[in-house]
Formats: C-alpha cells, structure tokens, sequence
C-alpha cells in the first residue's frame, strides 16, 4: 500500500492463550482521551513519538460506526456533536452513520487516500478530520506534546515512515516471553498442533 519497509525479527514466543479483558484495559479505546492513551504507552516503554507513529497506522483501514457516532451525536453527553470536528467532515459522516442506524456501516479512517499507507492521515488531523476520538486529539488536544509531532509527520511523510518502522518494532519488543513461555509459531495466525 506504500508505505514503509522494516526488518521483522524472527523467533518471538507468542502466547498460547488470549486474554480478552487484559487486552480491553491494556489498549487504547478509540474515545480516549490522549493522556490516558499516553499513559498506555508509556506503561510499556513506548514514548509520544511511538504514539503519534503508530496512530498513523489508521492511515489504512475503516471503523464502524459504532465506534465513533457518539462523536456524531451525543459528544461526551452533551447532545452535540464533537467540536472538534470540521463540519463538512461531520456531515458526510452522518450521512454514512444516521442517528438509528444500525451502528455497522463503515467509514475510512483516512478520508483523503484509505487505502494507501502514507502522511495523509496527519494532514486530515490537522484539518479536523480525524475519524476516531482518539486520533483527533493527538492535534486538538490544547498543549499536548503530541502536536508538534503531528505538524512534523503532516509535512515529511519520510519522517513519518521512520519514526513508524522504528516504533513498530519496538512495539513488537514490548514483554517477550522467554524460557518454555509460549511458543514460536509454525503459523502465526494459530497455535502450534491446531
């Protein structure tokens, strides 16, 4: 899709099992705010540099309606819409998302090029056209530390490559299992011997 190229290290010992309840307390949620996603991070070594990169990822891919038409319609219990979004934006949004709708229609995460990987996605943060809260507030948030990132990564796509292979490796490298812990896969999309 374009984007960039890095080396994935071989070997790694995934787990046999998955913890669905860990995952949901571990990982960012689409409608947090950018401090407790920054603690996540921090909480396994990954710094705002890491944040910023690896939220570019939503450069590609789509989200259910579900998961953002809180923003649409009733942002934070207020019975607005979110502020923060371009009302352009908002409105093609609801077009694809209506106030009863069933909540499964999908919206591109990069409005401008979903399906190729590049900088675009930080030019539409800029331009408050994030889709997911979480995304937007990298750039809305007042002061946060994130934002002169999003001004580098919007304006040196190369940059952005960098900084996402560099951090995507060392998410990869977040907690290895070591010793007779897990296994290295035949297949990783399965557990050895299923």
């Amino acid at each position: 899709a374009g984007g960039p190229t890095w080396n994935v290290l071989l070997g790694r010992r995934d787990s046999r099992t998955a913890n669905q309840s860990a995952a949901n307390t571990s990982l960012p949620a689409p409608f947090e705010p950018v401090a407790n996603i920054t603690a996540k991070f921090a909480a396994v070594g990954l710094n705002i540099t890491d944040l910023v990169a690896l939220s570019g990822a939503h450069t590609f891919g789509r989200a259910q309606c579900r998961v953002f038409s809180s923003r649409l319609y009733n942002f934070s219990g207020t019975g607005n819409p979110d502020p923060a979004l371009d009302a352009a934006y908002l409105s093609s949004l609801r077009q694809i998302c209506p106030r009863n709708g069933t909540g499964f229609a999908v919206a591109n995460l990069d409005l401008t090029t979903p399906d190729a990987f590049d900088g675009n996605y930080f030019s539409n943060l800029k331009a408050n056209r994030g889709l997911l809260q979480s995304d937007q507030e990298l750039f809305s948030t007042p002061g946060a530390k994130t934002i002169p990132i999003v001004d580098l990564f919007s304006a040196n796509q190369s940059a952005f490559f960098q900084e996402f292979a560099r951090s995507i490796v060392k998410m990869g490298n977040i907690g290895p299992l070591t010793d007779g812990n897990g296994e290295i896969r035949s297949n990783c999309r399965r557990v050895n011997g299923s």
